[in-house]
């Protein structure tokens, strides 16, 4: 029986300004899970994985560093997911516990879609205590964490929408662990109607932000998934409030009125 290959760790570092779309090919790529580590003006990717993923992510990138995984990785993997906290929620992993006085959103990072520690979904959670509470559709839901946030602190219905079918699955179960209900669609959101909502959140890339605009029907709309430096501008909608932290931003939209 041939020994079993430890895992390596395999990573990329690439400029803030090409975050978005590495992070789409490393969720194309390790679907089970991957690290990401801001550093400054650059952002680094890693997965630990065997000598297949590692020849992957060579083609992928056009080169990468590796290094062999000692004893006690799951640990140290474990380590690096951290809950955090934004007024009453608390966002964490299943192994981490949150207060008791907190309104606490369970997400799995194994799935590799988010887990609330990135700056962009803190900033969009911020903008969501700040709203009335109703119907609310989370484009792009990844790992639900938005959308399952978003019922926990009230809002109703809640509909998460991606074109990921994993990231649909994602959301399904993550949306269970916390014992709330979010209808999930299979959905291009820049190719296909949405659906009427109050208030619809997108925390994506910044390419997808005004065609996401054109087609959406809601009163207050909440984006990012951008720099500070980047500069949206959906069309029919005025900005009244603009949060930013980490280099990165999120804004809050309103119907424009004539």
């Amino acid at each position: 029986m041939p020994e079993e290959r430890p895992l390596r760790r395999v990573s990329v570092t690439v400029p803030r300004r090409r975050a978005e779309q590495a992070r789409a090919t490393m969720i194309e790529l390790f679907p089970e899970g991957f690290e990401e580590v801001d550093d400054g003006d650059d952002v680094e990717f890693a997965a630990y994985t065997d000598a297949g993923g590692e020849e992957r992510l060579w083609h992928a990138f056009g080169g990468a560093r590796a290094a062999d995984v000692e004893a006690g990785w799951e640990e140290r993997w474990r380590s690096f997911h951290r809950p955090v906290t934004v007024g009453p929620l608390w966002v964490g992993p299943p192994w981490e516990s949150a207060p008791l006085d907190a309104t606490a959103v369970v997400i799995d990072p194994g799935r590799a879609f988010g887990t609330g520690a990135h700056a962009t979904t803190r900033l969009c959670l911020e903008l969501l205590l700040e709203l009335p509470r109703a119907s609310l559709l989370d484009v792009g839901c990844g790992s639900g964490v938005l959308a399952i946030a978003a019922a926990k602190l009230g809002f109703a219905p809640v509909v998460g929408i991606d074109l990921d079918p994993l990231a649909i699955q994602a959301t399904q179960l993550n949306a269970s662990v916390n014992g709330i209900e979010v209808e999930t669609r299979l959905l291009d959101a820049t190719r296909e109607p949405l659906p009427e909502s109050a208030t619809i959140v997108a925390n994506i890339a910044l390419a997808a932000v005004e065609d996401i605009a054109r087609g959406a029907r809601c009163e207050r709309l909440v984006t990012s998934g951008y720099l500070v430096a980047d500069c949206p501008d959906p069309p029919n909608y005025s900005r009244v409030r603009r949060l930013d932290d980490e280099g990165w931003a999120a804004d809050l939209w309103e119907t424009a009125t004539e």
